[in-house]
């Protein structure tokens, strides 16, 4: 056979693909590799998805998160933004001439967030607000011809540069709110959050609500002329949690007025959820929450109301579990919204005049998000717990395709421990949900180091969703257990309020009883435990190690053991007022629900404990009391404050090294023969 035969008969030979390197055990150097999907938005001819991705920039120390698109038949996924500075939000004009977005670009440190503009048609994103606050919300108007925005008033006691520049020393803070601190915000003064109609034509802002309230989550009627939005109103809005759904024209100068005004609240801003009018301009669907003694523990119930007038009627009448993000079908004959059950968040639909709930995507899943438009199918933000949250197309038969696939190439190089559901009975039989995760490369028969990790909420739930933090820990030689104790959500209002004003009590009970399981089941090692947890994790932590001493070791974060220290030191003065009563008619109750603090002399457990700076969530203080009193009880104790940080983490650093001395922690004493992994955080283990 002639040469340039042989050369074409070998060229027509399938080239051999390059092999794959082995999956290898999650390290922190994976935690910059993995990218956070978040916020889907449907363009209006169903055609485009919106979504961001949020990813760790290593050099700036901090999270960039830009705005991709993806066609919703799988076809393309496009990167539309690369600022340093961020974007969020991402939302298509009802017209399709725009996709709009916030972001702090050409501000100072990234801040004020204003709106911009990017033409779908082709050209350069243009900044068309220039506030001295950030945009936190905004929605389109039905013609797109305009926008309601909701933004902080100026700063009144802020002060110039010229102003900064004449001052030697800070000016002083002068504080007369009931509630005048909240975390990240910091000390409250008279500035208020309030709505704002901005003109796309002209470029024009004008000022929609005013006075001393916040408004919230506002939405456009389907003719454009009326908002309703979310607010609490009264002589002193700090002193209650009852907030109300208001309408107003869509007009300068208008004067809001009550479309609902109850004793419990619609639409707060933590439920997640916009109110969302019919398509014939009739009637709105809401979540409203429970009587105010109920406080956080309060089922969120899916609602409609005629915008005429008269009472709420509940679309999920006797349904006992949690409804969020309601969305009308573009025909108004229906209402979709994600039904939050035991460790899984399904997204449902119900009549728009109530009956028989049908599952749109349900089973071992967590759905965070979805929208819906008269043209394309529904796309989902969803997670498993071998999968990170990504943006799907939802087909016939809960069918998903693939839309953003942004974690595919990462989740090929990890190995990741298996996740099982499991229940266990707690020690008055309540049964109690949750999961265990085993080491990967597990085997049968062998009985390993074993981390109880325990949620913050208290109200909220661990789910069949992705968890760094578990796979960490099992990469690591661990196996986790994790619980939903009760005063978890998910599992209906009683088992949600069992722990009003008992905390560390039930819950701990409930807990243990995880670990008993993983014990019995012979998976945990009784000899090497170990406890921790964030937030009400960590108070969890402290409650458990103070009634349990056979934990090796505890990791608490952002806890806090005497509560009476909590109450005017943290923003929850409302709950504590509502739940324990004030310290001074009831201190009995205070006493109870800090048994940790009174009873530091029963801990034994080597503790680390952690806190953000400026965490007014859950203030270092609470933290540094427990630790001073386990010093001078002689426990090995450590604490560890990471500066500039709030309740929530955000510089990337600080996150890799938190789990780095979490690991560090927990091999000291639960794992000693092993080599000392202080280095973790720089080695990338």
């Amino acid at each position: 056979m002639p040469n340039y035969l042989l050369l074409l008969a070998a060229l027509a030979l399938p080239l051999a693909a390059p092999a794959q390197p082995a999956p290898h055990p999650l390290g922190l150097r994976d935690l910059a590799q993995l990218r956070d999907v978040a916020d889907p938005n449907l363009a209006p001819d169903g055609a485009w998805v919106a979504y961001t991705v949020s990813r760790v920039d290593t050099a700036a120390d901090k999270r960039d998160t830009d705005v991709w698109m993806a066609r919703t038949d799988g076809s393309q996924n496009l990167r539309v933004t690369t600022s340093p500075a961020g974007e969020s939000k991402p939302r298509f004009s009802p017209d399709g001439k725009y996709l709009s977005f916030v972001s702090g670009r050409g501000e100072a440190d990234g801040g004020n967030a204003q709106l911009w503009l990017l033409p779908r048609a082709g050209g350069e994103a243009e900044k068309v607000t220039k506030l001295k606050g950030s945009v936190s919300d905004y929605v389109w108007s039905p013609d797109g011809q305009r926008l309601v925005l909701v933004t902080k008033d100026a700063d009144p006691d802020s002060l110039t540069a010229a102003q900064k520049a004449q001052r030697k020393t800070a000016p002083v803070i002068v504080i007369n709110r009931f509630q005048f601190k909240e975390d990240v915000d910091g000390y409250l003064n008279s500035q208020r959050q309030h709505l704002y109609l901005f003109d796309v034509a002209t470029r024009r802002l004008s000022k929609l609500t005013s006075g001393p309230y916040d408004e919230y989550l506002p939405a456009w009627s389907p003719d454009g002329k009326q908002l309703v939005f979310s607010s609490k109103r009264g002589p002193d809005p700090d002193r209650h949690d009852n907030y109300d759904l208001l309408l107003v024209d869509a007009q300068p100068g208008a004067q809001p007025r009550p479309l609902l005004s109850t004793d419990v609240p619609e639409s707060a801003p933590n439920y997640r959820s916009r109110p969302a009018w019919s398509p014939d301009g009739r009637r709105i669907a809401f979540v409203q929450g429970g009587p105010k003694e109920q406080l956080v523990y309060a089922l969120h119930q899916l609602m409609v109301v005629d915008v005429a007038g008269g009472p709420a009627r509940p679309l999920t009448a006797g349904l006992d579990r949690n409804t969020t993000q309601p969305q009308w079908a573009p025909d108004g004959k229906s209402v979709y919204f994600l039904l939050e059950d035991d460790r899984a968040e399904s997204l449902m639909r119900v009549p728009a005049g109530g009956g028989k709930l049908e599952k749109v995507l349900a089973g071992p899943r967590q759905v965070a998000a979805f929208d819906v438009s008269g043209r394309g199918p529904v796309v989902v933000l969803t997670s498993q717990p071998q999968q990170p949250a990504e943006v799907f197309a939802l087909g016939k038969k809960e069918e998903l395709r693939p839309l953003s696939k942004q974690n595919d190439a990462w989740r090929r190089t990890v190995a990741l421990g298996a996740v099982e559901p499991m229940q266990a009975k707690s020690k008055d039989g309540t049964l109690v949900s949750g999961f265990v995760v085993r080491p990967v490369g597990y085997q049968a028969g062998r009985k390993y180091p074993t981390l109880l990790r325990i949620h913050g909420g208290p109200v909220s739930q661990f789910g069949y969703g992705f968890s760094f933090e578990w796979q960490y820990f099992a990469a690591n030689g661990y196996a986790v257990v994790v619980a939903n104790p009760r005063g978890s959500s998910g599992r209906g209002l009683e088992y949600s309020k069992a722990i009003y004003a008992d905390w560390g009590n039930k819950d701990t009970d409930d807990v243990l009883a995880v670990v008993d399981y993983a014990v019995a089941q012979g998976l945990a090692d009784p000899d090497r435990l170990g406890v921790g947890g964030w937030s009400y994790g960590g108070i969890m932590t402290d409650q458990v190690i103070a009634r349990d001493q056979r934990f090796k070791a505890a990791v608490s974060g952002a806890s806090i053991a005497n509560v009476l220290a909590g109450y005017g030191t943290d923003q929850y003065i409302r709950d504590y007022e509502t739940e324990l009563g004030t310290p001074w008619k009831n201190p009995d109750v205070y006493m109870r629900v800090s048994y940790p603090f009174f009873h530091a002399d029963k801990i034994k457990t080597p503790t680390l404990f952690m806190c953000g700076e400026k965490d007014f969530n859950v203030p270092l203080l609470n933290t540094e009391q427990l630790y001073q009193a386990l010093q001078s009880l002689r426990v090995p104790t450590e604490l560890v404050i990471y500066p500039g940080q709030f309740h929530g983490f955000t510089t990337p650093s600080y996150i890799k090294d938190r789990y780095a001395r979490y690991l560090a922690w927990y091999d000291k004493y639960l794992q000693p023969k092993q080599s000392p992994t202080g280095a973790a955080a720089s080695s990338g283990k």
